[in-house]
């Protein structure tokens, strides 16, 4: 599954040969730059232990190697608004 916004990722090795240190990454977006097949760009930030962001990061890495830790909240459904009652204006002595 491609990862979406606000998904937290476990970057290891088997993500790519660069992370020897496993990562904690939260995703901004799926970058659309070329890519060889299975291989993803990601925009997003490296997470401390705490879960705060420390460093904002692109990486390639290979989407068969990404865990997902916490997947990113479902989309809240758009409301419908009723008709607005127009506001009453009544006149106001300036002075």
């Amino acid at each position: 599954m491609l990862p979406r916004s606000g998904d937290v990722l476990h970057v290891t090795r088997a993500a790519s040969v660069q992370f020897l240190r496993p990562i904690m990454f939260r995703v901004i977006r799926v970058l659309d730059w070329p890519t060889y097949d299975g291989w993803l760009w990601l925009d997003g930030y490296e997470l401390n232990a705490a879960g705060d962001a420390v460093n904002r990061r692109s990486i390639f890495v290979q989407q068969e190697g990404l865990g997902h830790v916490q997947a990113a909240p479902a989309p809240r459904q758009h409301t419908v608004r009723t008709a607005r009652r127009p506001v009453v204006r009544t006149p106001v002595r300036v002075g």
